[in-house]
C-alpha cells in the first residue's frame, strides 16, 4: 500500500481510473505428486485496488493459488508477478504481502498491540514510528480500548480485527485472506464482511480473498474467480456471475438454481425432458450437453386464465416451506421432480401440495448453458 493510512483515507481510497495489474499469474501450474495438477494453466490478473475473491468448493485449487501468491507454495510451472516483477522464487517475508489466516494465528502471550506490531519488528520499524502505526491500525479496526488485552480475552470477531490490523500495519502492497470468517457465527460474519469491505474501499488496498461461501463472495467482491478442478470456470463481477453463468457448474454453484437437461431445437428454442418447448437466451457451441438455467425467484405462479407472452408451462406443487421473508416451493414440471421456486406468502393462499399450477418465466431469465470444461 503506497503512502500512509492518513494519505489513503484523505484520497478516499479510490483506485486510479486506469488501474494497473497488481498481480499476474501467467500459465501457472501446481502439482504435489508430479502427476496430478491441482492448478492448471492459470492466467489471472488482479487489478490495483480491487477486491478479488477466489471462490470454489474444497479441492478446487483456490487455496493452493493463494498459497503460491503468498510464497508458502511454489508453482510447478509458470510465473507469478507482483507489480510487474516475478516473485515465485522469493520467500514470503520478501513479498510485502499481508496475510490473514482462518485461525487468525495470533500469539497468545502477546497483547493486542504487540501482535499488531509484530510485522514491524522484522522491517526495522521501532520506537515512536511503530507505536504510531499500531495506534492507527488499531483505531481502524475499532479496538482502541483493547490495546493491552491478550487474544484469550477477546471474542472471535475481536481476534479477527487484530489479525486484520496486523496484516495492514506495515502498509503492504497486497493483503491476502484465507477463509477468515469461517469460524464466526452468521450475524458476526455478515458484520465483519461489511467492515472488511469498508476498510478495503477506504484504503484502496488490493485484496485477494478465498472462500467457499457464495453469499460472502457476492456481498464483498469487485470480481469473483470461480474455481473448479484447478481451473477458473468464470471471472466476472457478482451481478454477471449470478445472472449470466458461463456453464452448468457456475450456474449450480452460485446460489440456488434449476438446471434442466435439454435439447437445442433451434437457436433460442430448447426442448425439455417432458417435451415442453421453451424460448431461452444463450447458446452452447459444439456437441456438449446443454442445460436450461432458471433461478427460483424468476419463476412466477399464474392465475388460471392469465394471458401472457412469456414462457408458460404446467407444474404440480409437491412441497411448501415457510422461510420468513418468502415461501420455498418444490414442484414437478418440465420432466423434473424437484424444481425450486420462491414466492410471497400472499400469492399462495389456498394452495396445497398436489395442486396443479401454471408457471411462467421470461425468456431473458431462461439461460442455455453447457458443461464445465
Amino acid at each position: 500500500m503506497a503512502g500512509s493510512f492518513t494519505e489513503a483515507h484523505r484520497a478516499g481510497g479510490q483506485p486510479p481510473s486506469a488501474a494497473r495489474d497488481r498481480v499476474e499469474f501467467r500459465a501457472v501450474q501446481k502439482s504435489y505428486d508430479g502427476t496430478n495438477l491441482v492448478v492448471r494453466d492459470l492466467n489471472l490478473a488482479v487489478r490495483e485496488g480491487e477486491f478479488l475473491t477466489m471462490l470454489g468448493p474444497s479441492g478446487s485449487g483456490k487455496t493452493t493459488t493463494l498459497m503460491m501468491l503468498a510464497g508458502f507454495e511454489r508453482p510447478t510451472l509458470g510465473q507469478i508477478l507482483l507489480d510487474g516483477k516475478p516473485v515465485e522464487a522469493l520467500p514470503p517475508e520478501r513479498r510485502n504481502i499481508g496475510m490473514v489466516f482462518q485461525n487468525y494465528a495470533l500469539f497468545p502471550h502477546m497483547t493486542v498491540d504487540e501482535n499488531i506490531a509484530f510485522p514491524l519488528r522484522y522491517r526495522g520499524i521501532r520506537g515512536e514510528a511503530a507505536r504510531e502505526r499500531v495506534r492507527k491500525a488499531r483505531a481502524m479496526v475499532h479496538l482502541d480500548a483493547m490495546a493491552d488485552r491478550r487474544p484469550g480475552q477477546l471474542s472471535g470477531g475481536q481476534q479477527q480485527r487484530v489479525a486484520l490490523a496486523r496484516a495492514l500495519v506495515f502498509e503492504p502492497a497486497l493483503v491476502l485472506m484465507d477463509e477468515p470468517l469461517g469460524a464466526l457465527d452468521k450475524q458476526l460474519r455478515e458484520h465483519m464482511q461489511r467492515e472488511i469491505k469498508q476498510i478495503q474501499t477506504e484504503l484502496g488496498i488490493t485484496m485477494v480473498y478465498v472462500t467457499h461461501d457464495q453469499s460472502e463472495a457476492l456481498n464483498m467482491s469487485d470480481r469473483i474467480a470461480v474455481f473448479h478442478d484447478g481451473v477458473i470456470q468464470q471471472l466476472a463481477d457478482p451481478v454477471t456471475l449470478y445472472t449470466r453463468p458461463a456453464n452448468a457448474f457456475v450456474a449450480g454453484f452460485i446460489g440456488e438454481n434449476n438446471l434442466i437437461p435439454c435439447q437445442n431445437a433451434e437457436p433460442g428454442l430448447v426442448i425439455c425432458p417432458d417435451g415442453t418447448r421453451l424460448r431461452a437466451t444463450g447458446a452452447v457451441a459444439g456437441t456438449g450437453r446443454s442445460y436450461l438455467s432458471i433461478r427460483p425467484e424468476r419463476l412466477r405462479i399464474l392465475p388460471a386464465l392469465s394471458d401472457v407472452t412469456a414462457n408458460v408451462f404446467d407444474a404440480r406443487l409437491t412441497e411448501m416451506v415457510f422461510q420468513g421473508d418468502h415461501v420455498s416451493l418444490r414442484v414437478s414440471a418440465l420432466g423434473q421432480t424437484d424444481l425450486a421456486l420462491r414466492a410471497d406468502a400472499a400469492d399462495l393462499r389456498g394452495l396445497a401440495p398436489g395442486d396443479a399450477l401454471r408457471l411462467s418465466c421470461r425468456i431473458e431469465d431462461c439461460l442455455i448453458v453447457g458443461d464445465a470444461p
